[in-house]
């Protein structure tokens, strides 16, 4: 599917949607990639109830309430989200960018916000040789169609809050086991109890163990081997559900040909700007003198970028600054 947009953002973390507050006020559409099946960031992914003290007019607030403000205070602006997949490739067009990603949808813009954070977050993969063969086909790594495993013998790995709630959920609908190094876990204690009455209710299975070795044909499983206490064993699956945790991985932005420090994107602080013209980066994943990897920081970052961005959008047009508090038109544009 290819869609036509003013800009690209890629990443969905806080930064990332205060940009499409600051674009919208100029009259500039966005659509945002994020490798997450859910927006929010790190704020959202790895610390939803964790508080953030530093945000102004707010004493205290967590990353997920900030992330559902942020979603609230874009709303008028109606951006569109491409979440599961990552920004492969950009190619230089006539009027602007073309970005594919890593699931086929290209996306035509004007210009490209790059609000990464530190990166892309990437599943953490068991350390098997063979592995790669029956990714995408009986080895996921986040569950996106709960259908495909119905009535499915579905081998669960992990002992966090992914691995604890997909083997409560998906109990209901399949032959779920579960497998860790010991009965000892990371995941919240609701979700723990839950999965062990499962277990005494004889819905689910536990085995304690590692992950040793994958069989298969046609790209599908049949027969995974884990070792415990010395011991290796082996069960019939039908998939395979690792979940490791995540990484940060600065992945093919690296390869774009913009200036980097140490993976980190230098700007400068006029308007954010790359080393490559009409390409931005804002927040974590940029440096300049005096950076500060503050959430306060990256929204700044995106006023000054969206300005500019307006001048790559509508050369023709004289950008009129004017304030929310008093302009009749961005009141119009924010439906008060």
């Amino acid at each position: 599917m290819t869609h036509k947009t003013d800009v690209v953002i890629i990443g969905s973390g806080p930064v990332g949607l205060f940009a499409v507050f600051e674009l919208g006020l100029l009259n500039l559409k966005a659509h945002l990639i994020d490798n997450l099946d859910r927006v929010g960031g790190q704020c959202a992914e790895l610390y939803p109830e964790k508080p953030i003290y530093d945000i102004p007019a707010y004493p205290k607030i967590t990353g997920q309430e900030l992330t559902d403000k942020l979603i609230s205070q874009i709303k008028p602006f109606e951006p569109t989200f491409h979440l599961n997949q990552q920004a492969d490739s950009i190619e230089k067009v006539d009027d602007g960018w073309k970005i594919v990603t890593s699931e086929g949808t290209t996306i035509n813009a004007r210009c490209i916000v790059i609000a990464a954070g530190a990166g892309s977050f990437v599943p953490r993969k068991p350390p098997i040789d063979n592995i790669a063969e029956f990714e995408g086909t009986s080895v996921f790594y986040a569950v996106r169609n709960k259908e495909l495993f119905k009535n499915k013998k579905i081998l669960i790995v992990g002992g966090g809050d992914s691995a604890l709630d997909w083997t409560n959920d998906l109990a209901t609908i399949a032959d779920v086991t579960l497998m860790h190094r010991r009965k000892e876990f990371r995941a919240a204690p609701d979700s723990v109890n839950k999965m062990l009455n499962l277990e005494k209710e004889g819905k689910i299975k536990f085995l304690h163990g590692q992950l040793k070795s994958l069989s298969g044909n046609n790209k599908m499983i049949n027969e995974i081997k884990y070792s415990h206490e010395e011991k290796e064993y082996s069960i019939g699956v039908d998939y395979l559900l690792p979940f490791f945790g995540l990484k940060m991985e600065l992945g093919p932005i690296a390869n774009w040909g913009i200036n980097l420090n140490e993976n980190l994107i230098k700007v400068d602080t006029e308007k954010f700007e790359t080393s490559e013209p009409s390409i931005f980066a804002i927040g974590d994943i940029n440096t300049y003198p005096g950076k500060l990897k503050l959430i306060l920081s990256g929204f700044h970052e995106s006023a000054l970028m969206a300005q500019k961005c307006f001048a790559y959008c509508y050369p023709d047009k004289k950008n009129v600054f004017r304030y929310t508090t008093s302009s009749k038109d961005l009141h119009k544009k924010l439906g008060l």
